[in-house]
């Protein structure tokens, strides 16, 4: 059965709310609050004139492809070779294409819970049994490695991983990362390291699992332009696989989209090989609001939030409030008219907490943090 993205449901009663006068602060949609950079669009608008508007090939544009292989090569320390990217329509596509290409009944799919919701919802689609790892929060939200080592069976044909991390904002530790792929190297299986979030990071940058030992040929690579480089409207990713999964994921990429816009293909080749001030410097904003926002959410009663290591979203404890997720998160709507979510719409696991996207201005998160304190101590 698929599964819907909360996120989006949430931003439609927001609206809802706004077009009956009320004001709310978004913290639901993770979509940075950063204009797509001036020389991106410009290269988009240059694409457009030169006449980038028919079909491409069906794998990408091969310039593009040879963009991301060097990129891909430089940040990640591997040999990625330009054979091997796959652009598509956004980043979703890869997702599908690697769960309906490589799984089926009687397979299992592990994922971190609480996480992205379409990992669950594609997993189901293909046909295959979805397996929840948990993340545990005073792992710094890592994945629970006992229960990860358990989780695995002859069945199991493809990991998840995801770091830094959608909803918790937590990154997995070099050390976590290295032990996983002990446990699945000699296994026939796959990693999908979903690393959208890449490039926004506080501190160390996350290590890949594709640079273990003997995992290039295991792990495929997801990556894209929405979040680094606010290309979330221009629809375009990419992920980079092993060479033997290249002509299945090209063919149900004809079946699916064709291919993907000629135009913004151009524009994500400026995006990698231009300058990259405006990435850094939105980098810098992130680790301020986030900052900001975990000490003011461990001020609020009954809250308690572990420091993000990456991305851009807070997800804090709020057990102590003795109110479930869901209904913590609609009473925030409606009564205080801050827009966030409830964590079990990452999955079970996530229960007992809420996800705020700091993708929105500093004075905006001040404004929500005040009414949620109001909202809480009201009475009391």
């Amino acid at each position: 059965m698929l599964i819907g993205e909360g996120a989006f449901a949430v931003l439609v009663r927001a609206r809802a709310l706004e077009a009956q006068g009320r004001d709310v602060v978004h913290m639901e949609i993770g979509e940075p609050d950063f204009q797509t950079s001036p020389h991106v669009i410009e290269a988009g608008k240059r694409a457009l004139d030169a006449g980038y508007t028919k079909y491409g090939p069906t794998q990408g544009d091969p310039e593009l492809r040879e963009a991301i292989a060097e990129y891909i090569s430089t940040t990640r320390g591997i040999s990625a070779d330009e054979s091997q990217v796959v652009v598509t329509p956004g980043g979703k596509p890869n997702l599908f294409y690697t769960m309906l290409g490589l799984l089926g009944p009687g397979d299992e799919a592990l994922y971190p819970n609480p996480g992205f919701p379409m990992y669950e919802s594609m997993i189901g689609c293909a046909g295959a049994k979805p397996v929840p790892i948990p993340l545990v929060e005073d792992r710094g939200f890592s994945i629970d490695l006992d229960y990860f080592r358990k989780s695995l069976t002859d069945r199991t044909k493809l990991v998840i991983l995801n770091s830094p991390q959608n909803p918790t904002g937590g990154t997995i530790p070099a050390e976590d990362i290295r032990a996983i792929a002990e446990m699945v190297r000699d296994r026939d299986l796959y990693v999908l390291s979903d690393e959208i979030y890449s490039e926004i990071v506080f501190g160390d940058k996350p290590t890949s699992i594709s640079t273990m030992p003997g995992m290039a040929d295991k792990t495929i690579i997801l990556d894209g332009f929405s979040k680094a480089h606010r290309m979330t409207g221009w629809r375009i990713g990419y992920s980079v696989y092993p060479k033997a999964l290249v002509s299945m994921i090209c063919m149900l990429q004809v079946n699916c989209a064709s291919c993907t816009a000629s135009f913004t293909q151009r524009a994500a080749i400026e995006a990698l090989r231009g300058p990259q001030d405006d990435v850094r410097a939105m980098v810098e904003e992130f680790a301020r609001r986030s900052a900001f926002i975990t000490d003011a959410l461990n001020s609020l009663p009954g809250f308690r939030c572990a420091k993000p290591g990456g991305a851009f979203y807070a997800f804090p404890n709020i057990t102590g409030t003795g109110i479930g997720s869901n209904e913590l998160a609609e009473r925030l709507l409606q009564e205080a008219g801050v827009a966030c979510l409830g964590g079990d719409a990452f999955g079970e696991f996530g229960e007992g907490y809420l996800r705020f996207s700091y993708a929105t201005a500093l004075d905006q998160i001040e404004v929500a943090i005040e009414r949620i304190r109001k909202m809480l101590t009201a009475g009391s």
